[in-house]
């Protein structure tokens, strides 16, 4: 080849890395990387960004060219050809994370603070008084905000209004207080419910069990499983919480065969859509996907009329994280910028770009989903009460799990604690048992509090 052919290509081939490298005289290329293709996983999104993305934001920037890097993987592939990209300083400008990821990442040094790549523009973005504090905690890490989040959910406590009004039981209907869900499944049982309550437990429901269940009770008793550099072990929060496992499952408030059932959560989402479930603590993925009236996975007909729901309450009134009354837990993914990037600028703008009104109104493409925006929610939510409860009373109180690469053997150990409630050992002997296990994990004692 000679060396002029030898120079095109290389210069092809360093623009097709993402890293902002010029395409052409006096001109950009921007790349975005998701683990979405068309056809494929996550279709909408990838679809999405080549058709409104990528030529929207080329119409506003005339000497810039954006790139899409599709990948339809599974998510470990992803994040492994992310973190190899980073390592070697490549990749895309614009990447999309698990939220989960961001810690991990940004330990490791493959991410950086949004100010700290995108410059003094980012603080000044229009977007950042749209989205809750508590819903950018899905980006921030250690104080600093390191991503946009795309969108997220929220744990409330379903309930059934037939069986609430069979128990005698106020509708609508919203516990103060964990003895008061007790309460309430107590009465349920003497109606001759099948199963009062349903809380997520043991290593069969997997993260549901941490997520819908031992999660959102740790906040409720005022602590979170990860804070200041620190893990929560055996402490009295962690105890409560598994004391309250052990309320529900030594008085028969739940059906403990449920837990340890291979397909248990989805016999769960079908009796309560039978009728045979009367709390269930679940996200709003619940509502829109499983029970949703004609398209879900267990379709309620009368699921609007049926179905009340309300806040996941603190185990008394203030005593949750930062002093709430009421709490949840939330996931999703989030957009960050390479730290590598040749135009990192540039990167910024287009990252606030897909997460500005009208770029997240396009995304949705007219389905009633919860967007991290408050604006965008208002408007779009009109029409779902559920979400739009969500959206509002829910999202501001929300916390997230940990993004720490060590987090998921964290979580199975959670697991196992319920799992041993449940099956028949006391708060304090599971507690220790977790406690010995998280050491294991975290790198000794010092490392955990409580």
């Amino acid at each position: 080849m000679r060396p002029v052919l030898i120079g095109a290509a290389l210069l092809l081939a360093l623009a097709a890395c993402g890293t902002g490298q010029p395409s052409s005289p006096g001109s950009v290329t921007l790349t975005i990387a998701a683990n979405s293709i068309s056809g494929g996983k996550n279709s909408e999104s990838a679809d999405w960004i080549r058709t409104w993305v990528i030529p929207e934001f080329e119409r506003s920037h005339q000497n810039v060219k954006v790139l899409f890097q599709p990948s339809g993987v599974e998510d470990e592939q992803y994040k492994t050809k992310l973190s190899l990209d980073l390592k070697s300083k490549t990749g895309a400008d614009v990447i999309d994370v698990d939220g989960i990821w961001v810690g991990e990442f940004a330990q490791a040094g493959y991410i950086k603070p949004l100010a700290e790549v995108g410059g003094p523009t980012v603080d000044g973005w229009e977007g950042w008084s749209q989205i809750p504090q508590a819903v950018q905690g899905l980006g921030i890490f250690d104080g600093k905000k390191y991503g946009l989040p795309q969108g997220t959910d929220g744990r409330v406590l379903f309930y059934n209004r037939t069986l609430f009004k069979k128990a005698g039981l106020p509708e609508p209907w919203q516990p103060a207080s964990w003895q008061e869900i007790i309460d309430a499944g107590t009465k349920l049982k003497a109606a001759g419910v099948p199963v009062p309550i349903q809380i997520n437990a043991g290593t069969a429901m997997g993260e549901a069990t941490t997520m819908q269940g031992a999660l959102p009770l740790l906040t409720g008793a005022g602590s979170e499983i990860y804070t200041t550099g620190k893990w929560t072990g055996a402490s009295q929060a962690m105890k409560d919480v598994l004391g309250f496992y052990q309320q529900i499952y030594s008085k028969g408030l739940g059906d403990p065969k449920l837990q340890q059932e291979a397909k248990g959560r989805d016999k769960s989402f079908a009796q309560f859509a039978e009728g045979k479930i009367a709390i269930l603590a679940e996200s709003d993925y619940f509502w829109r996907s499983v029970i949703e009236p004609k398209a879900g996975v267990a379709p309620m007909a009368e699921r609007d009329a049926v179905v009340g729901y309300a806040k996941i309450p603190a185990k008394q009134p203030g005593g949750g994280i930062r002093g709430q009354d009421f709490v949840s837990m939330s996931g999703g993914a989030v957009r960050v910028l390479n730290p590598f990037s040749k135009n990192p600028k540039l990167a910024w703008e287009l990252l606030a770009f897909m997460h500005s009104a009208a770029a997240t109104k396009s995304q949705l493409a007219g389905q009633v989903r919860i967007s991290a925006r408050d604006d965008v929610n208002a408007e779009v939510l009109t029409a779902d009460p559920m979400l739009k409860y969500i959206a509002e009373e829910v999202l501001p109180i929300t916390a997230y799990r940990p993004p720490l690469g060590v987090y998921p053997q964290v979580s199975v150990a959670l697991q196992e604690a319920t799992a041993a409630v449940v099956s028949g050992a006391s708060p304090e002997e599971a507690a220790v048992a977790y406690q010995t296990k998280l050491e294991r994990l975290v790198g000794g004692a010092a490392n955990i509090a409580g």
